[in-house]
């Protein structure tokens, strides 16, 4: 199978894991993956978050790495990629207030392009109202988010990932390879043992 082009979307206080696990692994099997931010360029850096999980009744956050952008957000053409990533924590909160941001996720689900969100990302999904009629999971606090816009939540296992159609999703960072696995299904990535 040819790689892909992917388009990674974060913003500062994505959650870590979130951001840089996805980019490292996809490109790690030969996919192209451009990773951009609004009003930011290729070689500018956003600011990630690390929750972790610790017994409170939420996650706590830690400042993490700075991560790097390789991309222009000004002159992304949706059209030019093959799937689009969606990373978690707080940058979906305010990405969703972005115009331009909200038609680009709208592009993918409308062209029927594979589509990865995890954690917080579907704030995103829920603002461009792309989730009636599908099942998607999320970190729990995001239940009436999915819920208000129409979709089902799926209540799985902070460690597991649901698939529906083209939408992959996933609670939280420990469902990496179960959210990565199916990602790469719907992608049509073949991985050799």
């Amino acid at each position: 199978m040819p790689a892909k082009r992917l388009l990674l979307l974060c913003g500062d206080f994505a959650e870590d894991y979130e951001t840089m696990v996805p980019f490292q692994a996809l490109k790690a099997v030969g996919h192209r993956v451009d990773a951009v931010c609004p009003d930011k360029r290729a070689g500018d850096t956003v600011a990630t978050a690390i929750h972790d999980f610790e017994g409170d009744q939420t996650y706590s956050e830690k400042p993490g790495h700075r991560f790097t952008l390789n991309a222009d957000f000004a002159t992304v053409e949706p059209a030019d990629y093959d799937g689009l990533v969606i990373a978690g924590g707080r940058a979906p909160e305010y990405l969703r207030l972005n115009d331009k941001v909200i038609g680009l996720v709208r592009h993918f689900f409308e062209a029927d392009k594979p589509v990865a969100a995890i954690c917080h990302g579907a704030q995103l999904l829920a603002a461009a109202r792309v989730l009636e009629g599908r099942t998607c999971s999320a970190y729990p606090a995001c239940r009436p988010e999915v819920e208000l816009a129409g979709g089902r939540y799926a209540d799985i296992a902070v460690d597991d990932a649901v698939t529906d159609g083209k939408l992959v999703t996933a609670p939280a960072w420990p469902a990496h390879p179960a959210w990565l696995a199916q990602f790469l299904q719907v992608l049509g990535t073949r991985i050799e043992p």
